[in-house]
């Protein structure tokens, strides 16, 4: 049995920086996470952009030094490898935690696989829960959506060039995604189930997306959803009417949404409106005692509410107040 003082189950930059804030208070914590460190941002195509300035983007008071006002997504990996290196952060990668458990002691036992597919567990008298939601994306439900030639993510356009490509989504991962692939010679229509331009849509982009569909350059249906995925087409209802369009690709960006069950299943009651987890404004801290969290999760189903720049802080609010408990302890 492992055992630590605080667990932070994730190394996003919200977790990172929560971690950061440990150190700085004297403690030091254990970071467990099931990929590499900052995955959702690897994940990220290949040439995005933040919407964020390089500034609201730092955590542990290191500088984050761009080329550009707002960072590029390689810049963003080079940054947080070079802060996990400066802060001596401890960092378990390729681990996952499989469930967490609060015992009779008020101890928890977290149980984890590694990627060789061995167990192992630790206990931990605090528990920082900052995982994210981009490994959980929208699914749409229905047939042929799990066919391979039918994706979630986008990384890069270049395998595109000269192939007939719908995108499914109205948001700027959609827009994003339809003008790469516009840029590298693919046939791309849209198809977004809104009347119009999506308001979240980043202002500088908008233009220019609008621009392209005038221009006939990308198709864009909108008040249509799609029924069913074929290997080369793709049934829709558009204003009613059924329509077939033809597609070698399939990119659905619908979105992300946190994985309730890991939360529930750790105690951590969940509202049912809103999909955000029951914790304190103040304190980040769940209904279960000592069992926090921190960044995009906070922001359950509305995961456009939180961000890295306003995510980071959430850090400093729970370990002001684990130190006051623990001084209270004493």
């Amino acid at each position: 049995m492992n055992k630590e003082r605080i667990i932070i189950v994730g190394a996003g930059p919200c977790g990172l920086a929560a971690a950061i804030r440990c150190k700085e208070a004297g403690l030091d914590p254990l970071i467990i996470e099931k990929e590499n460190i900052v995955s959702a941002i690897y994940h990220y195509p290949t040439h995005q952009t933040f919407f964020s300035a390089a500034n609201k983007l730092e955590i542990g008071d290191v500088p984050f030094y761009s080329t550009n006002h707002k960072p590029k997504r390689n810049e963003a990996l080079v940054y947080y490898r070079e802060v996990v290196q400066r802060m001596g952060l401890r960092i378990h990668t390729y681990e996952e935690v499989e469930r967490i458990q609060k015992q009779e002691n008020g101890q928890f036992r977290l149980h984890t696989v590694d990627r060789s597919k061995a167990y192992k567990e630790y206990e931990a008298a605090y528990v920082i829960v900052a995982t994210g939601y981009y490994n959980n994306p929208n699914r749409l439900g229905i047939k042929g959506e799990e066919k391979p030639h039918v994706f979630h993510y986008f990384k890069e356009a270049h395998p595109y060039y000269g192939q007939r490509v719908l995108v499914i989504g109205g948001r700027n991962s959609a827009v994003d995604t339809a003008m790469e692939l516009q840029k590298v010679g693919a046939n791309v229509t849209v198809v977004y189930r809104g009347n119009d331009y999506s308001t979240s849509i980043k202002p500088w982009i908008l233009p220019e997306f609008r621009g392209l569909v005038n221009k006939e350059e990308i198709d864009l249906y909108f008040e249509t959803e799609v029924v069913e995925i074929h290997d080369t087409n793709v049934n829709v209802l558009t204003n009613g009417v059924k329509k077939t369009i033809n597609a070698d690709f399939v990119f659905a960006m619908t979105g992300y949404h946190p994985d309730h069950s890991f939360l529930t299943s750790s105690g951590v009651a969940i509202e049912s409106d809103t999909g955000r987890p029951v914790y304190n404004k103040e304190t980040f801290e769940t209904n279960v005692d000592n069992l926090f969290i921190a960044g995009v999760i906070a922001a359950g189903n509305h995961a456009n509410e939180i961000f890295i720049e306003s995510g980071r802080f959430h850090g400093l609010h729970i370990v002001d107040s684990i130190i006051e408990r623990e001084k209270r302890g004493r």
